[in-house]
């Protein structure tokens, strides 16, 4: 903005995201919540205080940027305005609220060190809980709700919309299957992945097909399917599909560890967790057990519980573990040990020899 539209910057008055707009909107009250502000990068991690000379680096006015606040701290109450507005109870309290990730994260119970959460929507998301904070620009930042804690997080720029971007261009014959079998096409492609052998004869994917965010945070890498021969059906394409996803999770895994974080539990919510073949991938490649939730509420209990803590209700943030259920344990197949760790080098191989060429940038003619 400030070089494309300068006269508009130079009008800035409040800088803040937008769930933080919504509750000035709410309140009358400008606030910026803690991780906003984080990931904004005006904060200094050594003090947790807004710093102003990391403020200036993005040449804003320091008063443009409101207080920084917990995401359970109340900044205000419904206005009467609003109110009449939205049908909203005036006085009502309002908290600083969070990113929808977090608060599912502690919805799903993800609140002692070495928990991680693994959330397998339209992209796949890695947040572990622990009480060390270490940056690191291979991983994304942001505090834990429960104050002391910090969670170092990852997302994949594509997981459940890459499985269906492949469904809806290659898998049209297995999709009338599935209609005559009376099941979902990601079952029976699930059934076919399942009767194909781990490390799927050979076949390698780089799920990179809308850039990668973290750890690697290159937007011109490309997806690639490497080794496919004539002997190679669906199945093998599906379930090398689900093994590169899981790779990719070993990969955040691999960051974490190396940044000094241990991961000691894993729980996997959201659509494709319900996938019990690709869960089982991901608990043989990294070879530790995955545990599945059932009838996660995504972030909503999470922020339900952080706005209880809020306007004190309850003082006890690990009281939202009630509201966890679980599904079955997927424990990892010791067998499958060797051919995984060959797969995850290969994997990890794969990119790094394209990348040092150009040959997964977009346009490549290598």
């Amino acid at each position: 903005i400030e070089r494309h539209e300068p006269e508009v910057f130079s009008r800035i008055a409040t800088v803040f995201g937008s769930y933080d707009y919504i509750n000035w909107r709410l309140t009358g009250e400008r606030a910026v919540e803690q991780n906003w502000a984080l990931e904004a990068g005006f904060v200094d991690v050594s003090t947790h205080r807004i710093d102003d000379d990391l403020v200036a680096l993005a040449h804003i006015p320091r008063s443009a940027v409101p207080r920084k606040i917990a995401s359970h701290e109340i900044l205000g109450s419904v206005s009467a305005k609003t109110a009449d507005e939205t049908g909203l109870m005036a006085g009502t309290p309002v908290v600083g609220g969070a990113a929808d990730m977090i608060a599912s994260a502690l919805g799903a119970g993800v609140a002692k060190t070495g928990d991680v959460l693994l959330k397998f929507g339209g992209s796949v998301d890695i947040l572990i809980a622990t009480d060390q904070i270490k940056p690191d620009p291979r991983m994304y930042l942001d505090y834990h709700l429960v104050p002391g804690l910090f969670m170092p997080n990852g997302c994949m720029s594509t997981g459940g919309s890459g499985l269906n971007w492949f469904v809806r261009n290659f898998a049209g014959g297995e999709m009338a299957a599935a209609q005559a079998e009376g099941i979902s096409v990601h079952q029976r492609l699930d059934a076919l992945a399942a009767e194909r052998p781990a490390g799927a004869d050979g076949l390698i994917i780089l799920p990179y097909f809308l850039g990668e965010k973290t750890p690697i945070h290159d937007p011109a890498a490309r997806g690639v399917i490497y080794g496919l021969t004539l002997s190679h059906d669906i199945g093998h394409v599906w379930r090398a599909l689900l093994e590169a996803y899981a790779f990719a999770i070993a990969h955040h895994v691999e960051v974490l560890n190396d940044m000094g974080h241990r991961t000691e539990r894993y729980l996997a919510s959201d659509g494709g967790s319900s996938s019990k073949v690709w869960m089982q991938i991901v608990a043989d490649v990294l070879q530790k057990p995955v545990q599945r939730l059932t009838g996660h509420p995504g972030s909503c209990i999470g922020a339900a519980w952080t706005a209880a803590i809020g306007v004190g209700l309850t003082d006890d943030w690990s009281g939202v573990s009630g509201f966890v259920s679980f599904a079955d344990r997927l424990d990892p197949d010791l067998r499958k040990a060797d051919i995984y760790r060959d797969g995850y080098r290969r994997y990890r191989d794969l990119y790094a020899r394209l990348s040092a060429h150009g040959a997964t940038r977009a346009g490549s003619s290598s």
